[in-house]
């Protein structure tokens, strides 16, 4: 009997069972406002959690249960839309912008895909109108209501270093540089949303934002040269070098009495809360740092400049304090004249061996007098042979002049940072406080010789915009770049070795109307390369040199030093999508940044790793949300 029951029982099932059928809806996802098409919209079908997502004509097809009852329909800077769904296949839906949502996004969705589909490499952002940062207007239906127009930014062009070959080009040259602004630049880009312009990128900037454990110089040289050679982290067959310089450290109360002119920006263009507020409480900060011994000054510039204090005393900290409060922008841009005031500011209270020094605050939109960088950069040029120096400090974002500022700083003997919160002005006017303000060698330039016995070609990472004739490496008169107390310099060099095959190491076609004949190579020893380093001290005008070299011999382990370094230009590399990164991704940026946090006190490398996760998300993003026509490409990892 119970033999029969079970097959009964099964005849019984599937006599009852009827299956599930499956409904196909497909349809458009426009804006409410103008019926333009949104690409990259979700599509979630409820119960089933089946899901689909709008092409770039806007259009979707979800197969789907037909025990699902509705659709979640959803988009970043849209509101969330819950679809009933009845007997219709075809549907038409209609978003609404989220005002909400866009005064506090910078676009990462259409934006993002538009500038995508339009530049894969996303090398080209000042160019496009349809801009991944910060656009205003409509793009891919999106409208953009309060983000600022990063359009107005100016960047200097930078032409990536290339691999060179030591038989024709034995000798690299370039001036040292301490500047930091790149990296707080690219930090704002991020936190605010966006990927940073490609032209924003400066390595070097990048990686010397960042302090490492060199050791001090023991000797009468202010300057300490340290190397390491290791496989560079994206192509383990090329070589990297790092070059680490460590300035002295001298203590706060050994430093020289200063004599410091504020030099601020007051205009219309610095009425904004990142400006001119954060402005005024960075050189707060900056006053409870000055000594007795020090003074400082206060120098505005608007439609006119003016003098708001006269040379005070640094313990006159409430006086300075109470000048600084009162300060209100509005106006045009006299910088020419303001630059002009305050060198005869500086010269009237000069300190004989001391500090003396224009630290000049403002967003770089100079528009009105002396504008020009031509003219700029022959103004400061003729006051620096004073032996006055200039710091600038750069502020906020939408029209921010960083290739000015650059300009500024370069040829004034001095460093640039560009202040994007409070705690980057506690770190430049605090914690650097002797750093920035206190020079210990002055015109500091570096030259490398590299061996052809050893190396097949040559490239220096960064610097593009510091480098020197060769010639110029012994030549006194040449400016180049200043180091002040307690920092460190670091510079990398990626090197294919003799032996190795490489597409950058193309060798030109032998000549037709002339013979190049090869020198013979008669050194026979292991070296790989030299490097030569000058510096003049701060008050002198002849320059002294030191000299090292580095044999052929690869470290079995690297330093936290090192691993950290080359993961910030492996990040560099990405984000310029640098055509020498090679196998280089955002995944081995973060595992050699994990590796290699060190003591980390302040935080600043805790920090770079939140940044590299949210540039991968969002490059990521970038992919994901763009078809490509010519099939999936994999640029990011």
């Amino acid at each position: 009997m119970k033999k029969l029951l079970i097959p009964i029982l099964a005849l019984l099932i599937l006599v009852g069972f009827k299956a599930a059928t499956i409904r196909t809806i497909t349809g458009v996802v426009v804006d409410n406002t103008d019926n333009l098409a949104i690409p990259g919209v979700s599509i979630k079908s409820l119960p089933s959690n089946k899901t689909a997502s709008t092409n770039k004509t806007g259009k979707f097809s979800i197969s789907i249960p037909e025990t699902d009852t509705k659709l979640v329909v959803s988009f970043i800077g849209y509101e969330t839309q819950t679809i009933k769904l009845g007997k219709a296949d075809n549907l038409t839906i209609k978003l609404k912008a989220d005002a909400k949502a866009l005064s506090e996004v910078v676009i990462v969705g259409a934006a993002a895909q538009a500038q995508r589909k339009e530049e894969l490499a996303y090398n080209a952002v000042t160019k496009s109108k349809q801009q991944v940062y910060g656009l205003q207007g409509r793009v891919a239906g999106m409208q953009i209501m309060s983000a600022p127009n990063y359009e107005t930014e100016s960047y200097a062009g930078v032409n990536e270093n290339g691999f060179k070959n030591p038989l024709k080009d034995a000798l690299s040259t370039f001036s040292i540089d301490v500047d930091a602004a790149s990296y707080s630049n690219i930090r704002r880009f991020i936190n605010n949303g966006s990927l940073p312009p490609k032209d924003a990128v400066r390595i070097e900037e990048m990686i010397n934002y960042f302090d490492y454990n060199y050791t001090q110089p023991t000797g009468n040289d202010p300057v300490n040269i340290q190397t390491e050679l290791a496989p560079a982290p994206w192509n383990p067959q090329h070589r990297l070098v790092q070059i680490g310089l460590k300035a002295k450290t001298i203590s706060t109360e050994n430093l020289p009495a200063s004599n410091l002119v504020f030099l601020i920006d007051v205009s219309g263009s610095m009425n904004s809360a990142n400006k001119l507020p954060l402005l005024v409480s960075s050189l707060k900060l900056l006053t409870d740092q000055l000594r007795d011994k020090d003074k400082v000054a206060i120098v505005v510039y608007a439609g006119q400049s003016g003098l708001v204090l006269p040379s005070t005393s640094g313990d006159a900290k409430a006086s300075i304090k109470d000048a600084l409060n009162k300060l209100s922008a509005g106006g045009s841009t006299a910088g020419g004249a303001g630059l002009q005031l305050a060198y005869k500011v500086a010269g009237e209270n000069f300190i004989k061996g001391g500090n003396n020094r224009i630290i000049l605050a403002t967003d770089g939109d100079f528009n009105v007098g002396v504008s020009s960088d031509n003219e700029m950069e022959r103004l400061i040029e003729d006051k620096r042979k004073s032996g006055i120096f200039l710091t600038v400090l750069g502020y906020g974002m939408g029209n921010y002049k960083d290739s000015k500022m650059e300009i500024l700083a370069n040829k004034g003997n001095g460093n640039y940072a560009y202040i994007d919160n409070i705690n980057e002005a506690r770190k430049v006017l605090v914690n650097e406080f002797g750093g920035t303000l206190f020079t210990v060698a002055k015109d500091v330039k570096l030259q490398i010789e590299f061996n052809p016995a050893k190396v097949q070609a040559y490239r220096l990472i960064g610097y593009e915009n510091r480098m020197l004739k060769d010639e110029d490496f012994n030549d006194d008169k040449k400016d180049a770049g200043e180091m002040g107390s307690g920092h460190t310099v670091t510079a990398l060099y990626e090197i294919i070795p003799v032996g190795v095959k490489s597409s950058f190491a193309n060798k030109v076609d032998d000549l037709k109307y002339q013979k190049t004949t090869k020198a013979a190579n008669t050194y026979t020893g292991d070296e790989m390369l030299t490097i030569k380093l000058r510096y003049k001290l701060p008050d002198q005008n002849t320059s002294k040199s030191i000299q090292k070299s580095i044999n052929d011999n690869q470290s079995a382990s690297t330093s936290v030093n090192f691993r950290f370094a080359a993961a910030i230009a492996e990040f560099g590399m990405l984000l310029r999508q640098s055509e020498y990164k090679q196998n280089s991704s955002f995944t081995q940026v973060i595992a050699l940044a994990e590796g290699a946090m060190g003591k980390d006190k302040e935080g600043y490398r805790s920090e770079f790793l939140r940044l590299a996760k949210s540039a991968q998300l969002m490059a990521k993003d970038l992919l994901s949300i763009v078809e490509v026509e010519n099939g999936s490409e994999q640029i990011i990892k």
